[in-house]
């Protein structure tokens, strides 16, 4: 093996074996193996960052600007506005849930898709009285097969395009995956709906009572005992019973600025005392007018409110600033009139004060301050909001406005007039200056980690393709699989693709497996066409795990779910799209 593929498979195994790790975020990981690569001269210094050039990442860039035009117009809200129905039975939520979750991550992001529909399946079982649990994982699978559909709806897709380009001269086309990924994501929406969702660990439908959905809103929360408080002289177990009456458990006092060790329920309460709490924001709230305490951040220094103040529910994503931070670390109270309240953390507890506590991917943060303040916090923080805020920053009458100038451009670039990129670039340009899209921010909806990855990991695919070392892989399949018709083949290859990015970013698995793919075909001497086709299919069906995919990240926190639980639906999910795909892929794309 030569020196160059000895090196470039070193490097590739040291990113697979850090994402695995996750010590440190995929796009940090990828970047410094290209700089390892140019740095041994496996990469050559012209094509150092020819992939942040790359069309791929361009297309990518641009879609997640449209989407979020598409959310702000309020065009996603006239598809959701009559979903939440809490009459509905639990199958029949999640097939229309499903349905728009896939039908809207085929024209958008398919993270954005889930992010605009995970808190109308919340409040519809919250409504219902049913488990989160039974609902957010069949929605996030859903999502993702809804992707399969088109050319814009996951990354993958884009990618798997492009090389085609690279290899025939003529890229697939923006309808040119919709026969097999209609009928994948149509087998795999009506499993989740009928069977998947009863396979969820936790899940009985005969005896749920919804219960399990509250875990969502239990939070480690914080209350000043100010000077006039009545509980000024009672000791912490004097409270507990109204505490009961409340589902509320004080769990412990911070003192001094300092959380004091155990329950401190002999100690006796002062003015400016801080008591930690478990509970609701509602029960929180009522307890708080039980003995007049205050949300911390209800008052300013010179104790004077600071104007109507709002409880907002946000999600972490991983995208979220706060991520590895405490936010007293980013002053949120100082710099943004914004208290964080409390945290939850799937049941788990902590022993430093909430705003010392460093936040998660996943965390559930309870955030508190006037209303416009707190919707230009969470903007600024890049966080999910779960409940309803304040105000809205919605253009409702300019939905169809924007809905017409995209479908306008996916038209002409369907039918070869416009290039994709181009069409997509002339969507964000006009809801820039229509202000659908605020000039200010519209570098904030775009994805760098994965602009970052897709950057880094595309010179790497290329170098690994021209060192020959993809065609080192082609062959060891193809003699696995000698004397086995070119179908078992392209399904094997399904099965490694799919199972790499199930520990691996699908991002990352689309750019090594579409060469391995047009190698492999060429050994076969059959049509590169359906086994490219198949590389993309599997690259996005990450279903075993929580870090195969995004959609499955933001779930795990409000779900509650086990890194263990994933594969119970995920697994069969998998088989059902490689059983469904296969015959597609030979019947539309003939070998």
């Amino acid at each position: 093996m030569p020196s160059d593929q000895i090196i470039l498979f070193s490097l590739f195994a040291g990113v697979f074996a850090m994402l695995l790790w996750g010590r440190w975020r995929y796009d940090i990981v990828a970047f410094c193996a290209l700089l390892i690569a140019l740095v041994l001269g496996v990469v050559e210094t012209k094509d150092a960052f020819s992939g942040f050039g790359h069309p791929a990442t361009i297309i990518v860039a641009l879609v997640l600007i449209v989407s979020r035009g598409l959310q702000n117009s309020g065009a996603i809200d006239i598809i959701t506005r009559s979903v939440i129905d809490a009459g509905r039975g639990i199958g029949a939520h999640i097939s229309i849930m499903a349905s728009t979750g896939a039908v809207l991550s085929a024209f958008m992001n398919n993270v954005a898709a889930l992010a605009l529909l995970m808190p109308v399946d919340i409040q519809a079982a919250q409504k219902a009285g049913r488990s989160i649990r039974a609902t957010l994982m069949p929605l996030s699978f859903a999502t993702i097969l809804g992707g399969l559909v088109t050319l814009i709806g996951t990354p993958p897709n884009i990618i798997i395009a492009q090389y085609r380009e690279t290899v025939s001269g003529a890229p697939f086309q923006m309808f040119d995956f919709a026969p097999v990924g209609l009928i994948c994501a149509g087998v795999g929406i009506l499993f989740v709906a009928l069977i998947g969702w009863r396979l969820v660990p936790g899940v009985d439908e005969k005896t749920d009572d919804g219960s399990s959905s509250m875990n969502l809103e239990d939070y480690i929360a914080e209350l000043v005992v100010p000077e006039k408080s009545k509980a000024i002289g009672q000791q912490v177990r004097d409270l507990y019973e109204d505490a009961n009456e409340h589902d509320l458990v004080i769990i412990g006092v911070a003192r001094n600025n300092r959380r004091l060790k155990g329950f401190s329920s002999s100690l006796e309460l002062r003015g400016g005392d801080i008591l930690v709490v478990e509970a609701a924001a509602e029960d929180i709230d009522r307890f708080r007018g039980v003995y007049a305490l205050e949300f911390f951040g209800e008052k300013t220094t010179n104790e004077k409110a600071i104007g109507d103040l709002q409880l907002t529910e946000v999600l972490v994503t991983p995208e979220t600033r706060i991520v590895g931070k405490a936010a007293i670390d980013l002053r949120l109270r100082a710099r943004r009139g914004v208290a964080l309240l409390g945290i939850s953390r799937k049941g788990r507890r902590f022993t430093k004060r909430v705003r010392h506590e460093n936040i998660r991917v996943g965390d559930i943060l309870l955030l508190i301050g006037p209303a416009e303040n707190v919707d230009e916090t969470i903007n600024w923080l890049n966080a999910m909001p779960l409940a309803e805020r304040g105000l809205s920053v919605t253009q409702h009458t300019r939905a169809w406005l924007a809905a017409g100038i995209f479908a306008a451009a996916i038209t002409l670039a369907s039918v070869g007039y416009l290039y994709l990129a181009v069409a997509l670039g002339v969507v964000v340009a006009l809801y820039v200056l229509l202000d659908i899209v605020p000039i200010r921010n519209v570098y904030d909806y775009v994805e760098w980690p994965v602009i970052v990855l897709l950057g880094s990991m595309i010179p790497l695919g290329s170098a690994l393709e021209a060192s020959g070392g993809t065609q080192l892989i082609a062959q060891q399949i193809v003699n696995i699989t000698s004397g086995y018709a070119p179908w078992v083949v392209l399904t094997i290859l399904m099965v490694v693709v799919m199972t790499l990015s199930d520990v691996l970013n699908n991002t990352a698995t689309a750019v090594i497996g579409a060469p391995v793919a047009v190698d492999i075909a060429a050994k076969l001497g059959v049509n590169s066409d359906p086994f490219l086709m198949a590389v993309a299919i599997a690259a996005s069906c990450a279903f075993l795990t929580p870090i195969g995919h995004k959609n499955n990240t933001l779930i795990m926190g409000p779900g509650g779910y086990a890194f263990g639980d994933y594969w119970k639906m995920g697994l069969p999910l998998e088989v059902i799209v490689i059983g469904a795909a296969v015959p597609a892929l030979l019947f539309f794309w003939p070998m």
